[in-house]
């Protein structure tokens, strides 16, 4: 492996291997979130658990400590009239705080996005100098013997929720349990659930604003949430206003749903027009 340089943008988490009917395809939030943090300018690191299965060389440019496994994390996602379908084919090498280049344990921005209980959740406290988001889907989610997802109780999120910098998630994974994220803003510094087409809301100090997303022509909506949670965390981080950081990823990640799945990651104009858009 080459030698690594430091980074401003550590992501960890298993990227996937999507069975789609296309064929297959290069998924998981840390994908999108990777490509999206290079796009807006930002130094990248990886540390995943992927085979030789998965293409990985779709996020050229991006520092990646990949930890063995035969083969990477395999999802196969079904539309069915009752929603998505989602069956868990293999799981790669779960990711443990010691397995962190110790180079990168004090990244500037260090964003938890496991994918299948992959992600050691312990890691939300050991990052002592890094400002920490959390993508918690893969903590929310198991599986039985065939593989068949289910959602589960994401278990200790209290204590999680209150050590992180802020928190992004779907009404998908919290079943639309709007209760469940009233009582996940009351725990949280800050927390932005995403609602498609509808756009986000944040919760913060105690205050609650929905941000619009423009409107486009959806294609492919795949990763638009991975996209929404890099541009967040990135420009909460640069600019440390929730609102504006809010209102520039619901801009961007509507963009990216007119292109098919990683085609989807902005461009710099498209990232110079959302940060314009939210100033005008």
């Amino acid at each position: 492996m080459p030698e690594l340089r430091p980074v401003d943008y550590l992501l960890i988490g298993h990227v996937a291997v999507d069975l789609t009917p296309a064929g297959k395809q290069l998924g998981g939030t840390v994908s999108y979130s990777a490509l999206t943090a290079q796009a807006m300018g930002l130094r990248v690191g990886i540390v995943t658990s992927a085979g030789d299965d998965a293409p990985l060389h779709l996020l050229d440019g991006i520092q990646i400590c990949n930890l063995p496994t035969e083969q990477s994390t395999i999802f196969e996602n079904v539309k069915t009239e009752h929603g998505r379908k989602q069956t868990l084919h293999h799981r790669a090498t779960p990711i443990s705080f010691e397995q962190v280049p110790p180079l990168w344990r004090n990244a500037p921005i260090v964003h938890l996005a496991p994918i299948a209980q992959e992600v050691d959740a312990a890691m939300t406290k050991q990052f002592t100098s890094s400002w920490v988001g959390v993508t918690p889907q893969g903590w929310m989610r198991a599986w039985d013997e065939n593989g068949s997802v289910f959602a589960q109780a994401w278990e200790n999120s209290e204590q999680v929720l209150g050590q992180v910098g802020g928190v992004v998630m779907s009404l998908e994974d919290i079943n639309r349990d709007l209760e469940l994220v009233e009582w996940m803003a009351h725990h949280a510094r800050l927390l932005c659930l995403t609602e498609g087409e509808l756009g986000a809301v944040l919760h913060w100090h105690g205050d609650r604003r929905r941000f619009r997303p423009p409107s486009v022509e959806e294609v492919d909506a795949t990763g638009a949430g991975d996209i929404f949670a890099a541009a967040f965390f990135t420009r909460l981080y640069s600019t440390r206003d929730p609102w504006e950081a809010a209102r520039f990823a619901t801009h961007l990640a509507a963009y990216s749903v007119t292109r098919v799945g990683l085609h989807g990651i902005p461009t710099h104009k498209e990232i110079e027009h959302c940060k314009m858009e939210v100033l005008s």
